[in-house]
């Protein structure tokens, strides 16, 4: 029975071997699950909660938004004061993005075009 114990596979307790992974990096012949981000229309309804949230203009306030089609779903809350750029009327803002069991978040600008409509200039995932 010593021989059982003491032989075969031996499982280390090394806590880097449970790091997380960057995205790509592969081990062996499994590679890492891509994440998956915002499809098109996903960010289509975060624009339009982005437009709505920024036209209302009041401090303070988020608008949710959500995806019938895919299930994700969201929040967009401006940041900061308006801002001049280029002429024109211009606000930054976050968005959540929720989908499944992923959680992320975009940044994002507007500027308020000759109409005064508010126009979506950038929406990207943020970096930390």
């Amino acid at each position: 029975m010593i021989g059982a114990t003491a032989g075969g596979c031996s499982v280390a307790r090394n806590h880097a071997a449970f790091a997380q992974m960057e995205d790509g990096e592969a081990t062996g012949s499994i590679a890492a699950r891509a994440h998956a981000g915002p499809t098109d229309t996903d960010l289509a309804f975060a624009r339009t909660a982005a437009s709505d949230v920024l036209t209302r203009g009041s401090k303070d306030a988020s608008q949710p938004w959500e995806n019938p089609s895919t299930g994700a779903r969201g929040s967009v809350t401006p940041l900061a004061q308006a801002y001049t750029a280029e002429g024109r009327t211009c606000r930054d803002f976050l968005a959540s993005y929720v989908n499944e069991k992923s959680e992320s978040w975009l940044q994002g600008a507007a500027c308020k075009a000759r109409g005064g409509q508010w126009e979506i200039r950038s929406l990207k995932p943020l970096r930390s």
